[in-house]
């Protein structure tokens, strides 16, 4: 890793223009639901209550939507308790108020459903390991975990946790996650305190005794943490391969060479053997909690990339230290910088909430200067790498309020239904690789109605693609082609520049339908002040009364 060393400095005294945004990059915002920290701070008691706690969710997904955000780690599982329809577990506080009440609507079909409307992926986020402090504990009575499988939990510290060394604490864990799987149209599970308490004297000495089979303590314990990624990883799989398994591990895995972790770190500190994991292929992709900065960051960064193994490591990016420690904007600005230029494969904000109060101009940062176009989460092609078939019948109708854009639909080799991706451009034929093009992702139908917020945004040459759930991506569709009868774009905002041509008499605009909206007499500077914003087309009407289409107008 001393070959990045130079970057790293570099990168930390000097500030750099941002790295060309890539195609595709993982943009993910941690939504806490324990204690209503992000969401809901309403509670669904009633059907107004309801409305408000739907709202507030919306809200906050148009938000990420419009700041180009692709993935949302949302809190299912809480402390003991969850936020959807269960069979093993409870309803938890957050949502009404009171543990166990039935919110009169289930949170997460709601939040999958609002954040596939916004083309954005949504993981489940299982607090795992903890069962809950004494207050939460007692708070759930018969319906918690502590009281109904009291011999895979242990109580230390004031709390209770699963015994990862118990074979039946990752059943139990393994019955939650595929409850959801089979559940849900979900697109991740994501597994946070998937570890033992730090540094501690967890009282598992019974089970050591019992399972240890000769190993030393330490290395029990990563192999109990390795044994649960293990199994969760393979029943996922087992019944929906393309739903993407991953964990927030602490972010330091262990020592460097030149680098303390200064008794923090995965490895030894909680038993996260997680670069194990990678190496093992039980892990699509990893969300290291680097909440840190200078070179408790950058070398700890390098050191999780360079253990890869083909899979995704997203950092984590600490936040919330804007306003705990003061952190000045910079400090994550560079991090970012510094995330693309080594490519690792996205970033995660911890916590939505902000990110979204806009901490020290954070989003108003990321929305103008970092995530300036739509970005897609990568392929997994470990898992499948087979593209759909390229879409077919490609068609452009223009319209008086846009163009109304067709296509037939692809074929995938899974069972599931495909997506497609828009892309345009004024140059012919349009560069599907430069993310510039990018207009929509994962559409779900096999039409478009294409209305650019500005009518001098529009493209001229537009392509579409399919993609399966893995995230690969076909051949482009060219919906319209580069020829003859091209017809430019004649205005520069409110003026129409015409060619030179005799006996040329009127020039006419009309919609896209042909109705005519103004007729002037020919000259070849036209003021076009008094048109409306809107797609237009331009004729030349000739003295001997025949006329001829020329080109457009976007204004």
């Amino acid at each position: 890793m001393y070959k990045h060393l130079t970057i790293i400095l570099f990168l930390i005294l000097t500030s750099l223009p941002l790295p060309a945004q890539p195609k595709y990059e993982i943009r993910a915002t941690w939504l806490t639901t324990l204690g209503g920290m992000d969401w809901p701070t309403t509670k669904a008691n009633g059907k107004e209550g309801i409305r408000r706690q739907k709202q507030e969710l919306i809200d906050i997904l148009d938000r990420l939507q419009a700041a180009h955000f692709n993935t949302v780690l949302f809190q299912v599982r809480v402390r003991g308790s969850v936020i959807y329809r269960s069979n093993i577990e409870t309803w938890s506080e957050c949502l009404t108020g009171h543990v166990g009440k039935d919110p009169g609507y289930d949170p997460l079909a709601f939040a999958i459903e609002e954040c596939h409307k916004r083309n954005m992926e949504l993981h489940g986020w299982f607090v795992t390991i903890p069962c809950g402090n004494d207050r939460q504990v007692r708070s759930l009575g018969n319906k918690s975990v502590a009281r109904n499988h009291r011999f895979i939990c242990k109580h230390y510290k004031g709390a209770w946790f699963l015994d990862p060394g118990n074979p039946m604490a990752k059943e139990y864990l393994s019955s939650l996650v595929t409850e959801v799987v089979r559940n849900y149209d979900i697109d991740g599970v994501h597994f946070d305190y998937i570890r033992y308490p730090e540094n501690s004297k967890f009282p598992d000495n019974d089970t050591f005794k019992r399972l240890g089979k000769g190993k030393n303590l330490a290395q029990w314990r990563r192999d109990n943490i390795t044994e649960i990624i293990r199994k969760l990883y393979k029943d996922v799989k087992a019944i929906k391969p393309w739903v993407k398994v991953s964990s927030s591990p602490v972010g330091k895995y262990q020592d460097l060479k030149r680098y303390s972790s200064h008794g923090w770190n995965a490895l030894n500190a909680v038993y996260q053997d997680a670069q194990q994991w990678m190496r093992e292929g039980i892990q699509d992709a990893l969300f290291p909690m680097l909440y840190f900065k200078d070179n408790n960051f950058y070398p700890f960064a390098l050191d999780w990339k360079e253990n890869s193994h083909g899979r995704w490591i997203i950092p984590g990016l600490g936040i919330y230290f804007l306003t705990e420690q003061n952190w000045p904007l910079e400090e994550i600005i560079r991090q970012v910088h510094f995330i693309r230029d080594v490519k690792l494969d996205g970033e995660a904000y911890f916590r939505n909430k902000f990110l979204l109060d806009n901490t020290k101009q954070l989003l108003d940062e990321i929305q103008e200067c970092i995530y300036v176009t739509p970005a897609l989460v990568p392929p997994m092609t470990w898992i499948d790498d087979k593209a759909p078939s390229t879409p077919g019948n490609g068609s452009i109708k223009n319209q008086d309020n846009g163009q109304m854009l067709n296509w037939s639909a692809s074929v995938d080799n899974s069972d599931q239904p495909v997506v497609y991706h828009l892309y345009g451009s004024n140059t012919y034929p349009v560069d599907i690789n430069d993310v510039k093009n990018l207009i929509e992702t994962n559409l779900k139908t096999t039409n478009y109605l294409y209305q650019p917020v500005q009518p001098w945004l529009r493209k001229r040459y537009l392509c579409v693609t399919a993609a399966d759930r893995y995230g690969n991506e076909s051949a482009p569709l060219e919906l319209n082609k580069s020829g003859k009868n091209d017809l430019p774009i004649l205005n520069n905002g409110d003026s129409l520049t015409l060619p030179e041509e005799a006996e040329v008499k009127y020039v006419s605009v009309t919609t896209a339908s042909g109705i005519e909206v103004i007729r002037y007499i020919y000259e070849q500077t036209l003021d076009i002040q008094s048109i409306k914003k809107g797609f237009y087309m331009v004729r030349f009407i000739y003295s001997n009364g025949k006329d001829s289409l020329i080109g457009t107008i976007l204004k």
